[in-house]
């Protein structure tokens, strides 16, 4: 196996965690509002479905292939050439995606604090990081997650305590005004993000206790839906219907804050809670690009092709947008497709191609 290192389901789940939600908490509040309205606490609670369902997926596919990841177990499944195009094309969508990530996060960064600093600086810089964390191993990847994970929760839970004077629940009144549909369509970007649970086809070959990869891999939906459901809220109780008009709803937040004129303006606690929880996000989209890359090459090592991924990344990460607002609007039309084509149907598809195999090969054996 290329990979040495060892983790248990628990550290998965812990790693899944920010690799989800990082991104989701500054823009899905503002997409969901724009499609459910009041009603946009509810749509993640939609969206969880979807994240069920593809951790069900993938954990099914590596029972019938424990050793393998879906690079390897699709060449097995569909046959050598069909299944390589497979591996290429999820290659080509995690270096997309990766960027499409790195890219929000410089805008982020740029917009709002670095103003004058090059995008180019601020993407690289934050590549050459998650680098030496992906060279490093998933056991470091996941003890990495395991140390910010906590402080991360803590944080927002405590920002949201602050923000408690602010909030106004009648905003959330009357529930389902216009039907159970805003709610549904709202939640085509949060089931986006939770289809991104299929990485976990990439880590659990690599778990002690594959036994609890299931029950570990939805407590991790749980855990996500929970706080995108408390984040949707506190953003709806605080801003009303005008939320949707935001581009970063969770920042604007943070200005509200004014705890005895001692705690006040603290978008900077949230800048940190979101740098730590993207730089898990990014290493985990790596790391599962660069073991994917030695794998679809039949490499003994993934270690040669990290740096060189990280120039592909870096670039994929400039050219993939023009700016923030076409991002965004991308984020919240069609990337649900796009994410949940690659991981959603075609995963569905080889568990289903999979066991009709296996179906067909029974009922020879038994005709024999």
């Amino acid at each position: 196996m290329i990979e040495k290192g060892k983790i248990s389901s628990a550290q998965m789940a812990i790693m899944m965690h920010p690799t989800i939600i990082a991104t989701g908490l500054l823009l899905v509040p503002s997409i969901t509002a724009a499609k459910a309205g009041r009603d946009m606490w509810i749509s993640p609670l939609w969206g969880s479905l979807i994240g069920f369902f593809v951790v069900y997926i993938a954990y099914q596919l590596h029972k019938h292939f424990p050793k393998e990841t879906i690079i390897e177990y699709s060449e097995h499944i569909v046959g050598r050439i069909p299944g390589k195009v497979i591996g290429f094309l999820y290659l080509f969508f995690y270096l997309h995606v990766n960027g499409m990530i790195l890219r929000e996060y410089g805008e982020f960064l740029m917009g709002i604090f670095l103003l004058k600093t090059p995008g180019i600086v601020v993407i690289a810089s934050m590549v050459l990081v998650c680098a030496f964390a992906v060279r490093g191993g998933l056991e470091v990847v996941a003890r990495t997650a395991q140390l910010f994970l906590p402080v991360v929760i803590l944080l927002w839970l405590l920002i949201i305590i602050f923000l408690i004077p602010d909030l106004d629940p009648t905003n959330m009144l009357p529930v389902f005004e216009k039907g159970v549909m805003p709610s549904i369509l709202g939640a085509a970007a949060p089931a986006a993000w939770l289809s991104e649970y299929l990485l976990i086809a990439f880590l659990l070959p690599y778990v002690t206790d594959k036994e609890k990869g299931l029950l570990w891999g939805n407590l991790s939906v749980l855990s996500v839906v929970f706080i995108l459901v408390l984040t949707n809220l506190t953003a709806l109780f605080l801003f009303g219907e005008i939320t949707a008009d935001l581009l970063y709803p969770v920042m604007n937040a943070g200005k509200y804050i004014d705890v005895a004129h001692f705690f006040t303006h603290l978008e900077s606690v949230i800048m940190a809670i979101w740098i730590l929880g993207t730089f898990i996000k990014i290493s985990v989209f790596y790391y599962a690009l660069a073991l994917g890359t030695a794998q679809w090459l039949k490499l003994s090592e993934y270690k040669f092709v990290v740096l060189p991924l990280g120039f592909l990344l870096v670039t994929v990460a400039v050219w993939s947008t023009p700016n923030l607002i076409d991002l965004k609007s991308f984020l919240g039309t069609s990337s649900v497709f796009y994410l949940l084509s690659f991981q959603l149907v075609l995963p569905s598809l080889l568990l289903l191609i999979n066991l009709l195999r296996k179906k067909r090969t029974q009922q020879k054996g038994a005709q024999a």
